[in-house]
């Protein structure tokens, strides 16, 4: 046996929820290895619905798991999310949490910057306004407060001080008064102690998980179209979201991450801004998004709904390192006469089979379809192959080509159970 990771192959809510916590079920630990609460997974459960942000998905079935040292953790984002899942019956303890602590933390001055750029740029990027490229950007500049530091309160001072000689520039700049340091340094001594029980080391977690030969479920947020170095730039994520991510994002070697599935819709969606050469802006691109309910699972937002990009998930797979895919949603496909799939782009007389690196050329691509027979029977709720209408599964072997992966899983709704696997991940390749 294996161990797994899940990213998202797409620009993100693929249904990586459903899927992790399916696997889950298979592990015995769940390791989340970046981004921060501007993430969200929906797992439903019965009749019950979870939505978590920064809680690794394995807290539903109670399994250990860990917020790896990748994150960026706004820690009062964090206890809320504790309580709201308490409330739904889900009673998160140190023994079921555990939080890096090298992992930086997200304050309210990054929340409050991230906010002030978006609002004054001309060009919006789509940030969801929670502090999370700020964070990381502190992180980078070595002067971030991470979490360990919250159980040594008095080295805090220095450390506040350094973090705002450069935050206070730029809130001058915006014309915002100074950070107020006392405030900053007491609400921090006031959560500290509900935030230091679950503080741990994720390399030596995992270390002794690997040791005593335990499979590891890592965890990723966002996509390989939002990462920062290979996703749609500058329309992304301030963190690397491809399966490489999983090993730096929680201390252990690179061949311990197992094999790697990538989540794909049998659509296509975007929340926020950024080019989308599929988008459909017309009563097919509604009709996906009221048939998947496309609103985001942090922020509500309306997704921007088009058909396959065959193109991008190509790409996506290469460098996001997937072995083969978990492809979602295929039930809101169903009645649609003839579905359509991007094998191509035409740009300037020319045909491309890649996304260019150009944030001009992507905005300029026009995309090229190969066009489908549809099915009119019902997918929902499908769990075995024979189950589904012939047209459904050449629909399903025509995407297999034309990404170059196999399909490992299948959804066919927010059932935790209606799933068909066709290669258990931890099986290894």
């Amino acid at each position: 046996m294996t161990n797994v990771t899940v990213i998202g192959a797409q620009w993100g809510d693929e249904g990586k929820g459903k899927i992790i916590d399916w696997l889950s079920n298979r592990a015995d630990m769940v390791a989340r290895f970046q981004g921060g609460n501007n993430a969200g997974h929906t797992i439903v459960v019965g009749d019950k619905t979870y939505k978590l942000s920064l809680l690794p998905s394995g807290v539903v079935q109670a399994k250990r798991s860990i917020i790896g040292n990748g994150v960026v953790v706004d820690p009062w984002s964090l206890l809320d999310e504790i309580a709201r899942v308490g409330t739904a019956g889900l009673t998160i303890t140190p023994e079921i949490l555990v939080l890096a602590e090298n992992a930086v933390l997200v304050l309210p001055l990054h929340r409050e910057l991230d906010a002030m750029r978006e609002e004054a740029a001309s060009q919006k990027i789509g940030t969801t306004k929670r502090g999370i490229g700020p964070a990381y950007e502190d992180k980078v500049g070595r002067r971030a407060l991470r979490a360990i530091d919250l159980a040594d309160l008095s080295a805090l001072p220095a450390k506040i001080e350094r973090l705002l000689a450069h935050h206070n520039v730029l809130r001058r700049g915006f014309g915002h008064a100074e950070a107020d340091a006392k405030a900053l340094l007491q609400s921090l001594a006031d959560i500290a102690p509900k935030i230091v029980p679950f503080l741990g080391s994720s390399w030596r977690e995992l270390h002794a998980a690997r040791l005593a030969g335990k499979r590891v479920l890592f965890e990723g947020a966002q996509a390989v179209l939002l990462d920062i170095d290979h996703g749609t730039y500058p329309f992304v994520t301030s963190s690397n979201t491809v399966a490489g991510q999983a090993a730096a994002g929680t201390g252990v070697g690179p061949r311990e991450i197992g094999t790697v599935l990538g989540i794909v819709k049998s659509y296509t969606t975007r929340v926020g801004e950024g080019p989308f050469p599929t988008e459909l802006k017309d009563a097919t691109g509604d009709r996906l998004g009221e048939r998947g309910h496309e609103f985001g699972t942090v922020t509500g937002r309306k997704r921007r709904c088009g058909w396959f990009d065959a193109v991008l998930v190509r790409q996506t797979v290469i460098t996001g390192g997937v072995d083969g895919i978990a492809l979602t949603k295929l039930d809101v496909l169903d009645g649609f006469d003839e579905i359509k799939v991007c094998t191509g782009y035409a740009l300037d007389g020319k045909i491309l089979d890649h996304l260019p690196a150009s944030a001009n050329a992507q905005a300029g691509l026009t995309p090229i379809y190969e066009t489908l027979k549809g099915w009119s029977e019902s997918t929902q709720g499908a769990r075995s192959w024979a189950q589904l209408p012939a047209n459904a599964i050449k629909y399903v072997r025509r995407v297999e080509e034309l990404i170059g992966a196999p399909v490992a899983l299948l959804s066919t709704s927010p059932d935790r159970d209606d799933t068909i696997m066709v290669q258990d991940p931890f099986v290894g390749r």
